[in-house]
């Protein structure tokens, strides 16, 4: 199995320079993961250091709260994708969903999907703030507004991905989506553990010593 590709090979550190971004993609480069994950900022620097390999750039929108606008999250997404985004990673309005505001959860996500049009989108729900019903819930949402992907975490809240969390998410989607696990995911035994519950993708910054 080619784990290089299940591999989004991430920096959102706060402090990253511009020196540790090109130390990412010379390594996805190197190994050839699936794409680099960096913030917005990043995106047309990594765009440019990328533009003649396979590696996709990754960017995070709404991160890490969730709790911007939709209008702003529309707004960082037309942004990231006019400085060469493939992908988008959008964190969703947790307080909406624990409000059981349905609605605005979905139509949020159909927000950013339409603007991403063929773009992946994914979807970060953030687990670890979440019961298991609001996570099948979450699921649900991200399915029917047609993102591409659910996915775990921020890595920036009280826990990252769990076995657990990714089964659920895995059982809820079925075949329809894709599911990334991401946060504190460090070791290879733990990007197995993760595969095997059903990720399709994983986001880690330690993907150069996972493999």
């Amino acid at each position: 199995m080619e784990y290089n590709k299940f591999i989004d090979h991430t920096n959102l550190k706060q402090d990253a320079t511009k020196e540790d971004i090109k130390k990412l993609c010379e390594e996805a480069i190197s190994y050839d993961f699936m794409s680099v994950c960096v913030n917005p900022d990043f995106v047309k620097f990594a765009s440019d250091l990328l533009l003649d390999s396979e590696v996709k750039v990754c960017t995070v929108i709404g991160f890490p709260l969730g709790a911007s606008t939709t209008r702003t999250k529309v707004f960082e997404t037309k942004d990231a994708l006019k400085n060469g985004a493939d992908e988008i990673d959008m964190v969703i309005n947790v307080s909406a969903l624990k409000d059981k505001n349905y609605d605005f959860v979905k139509n949020e996500i159909a927000s950013i999907k339409k603007v991403c049009k063929k773009h992946i989108l994914k979807v970060i729900l953030e687990t670890c703030l979440l019961t298991d019903e609001e996570i099948v819930a979450a699921c649900k949402l991200a399915k029917e507004a047609k993102a591409d992907f659910v996915k775990t975490s921020t890595g920036f809240s009280k826990g990252g991905a769990t076995v657990e969390a990714v089964k659920l998410m895995r059982e809820t989607v079925k075949d329809s989506m894709g599911v990334k696990a991401s946060g504190g995911i460090k070791t290879h035994e733990d990007l197995i553990k993760m595969i095997d519950a059903g990720a399709n993708r994983i986001g880690t910054s330690s993907g150069t010593k996972i493999l």
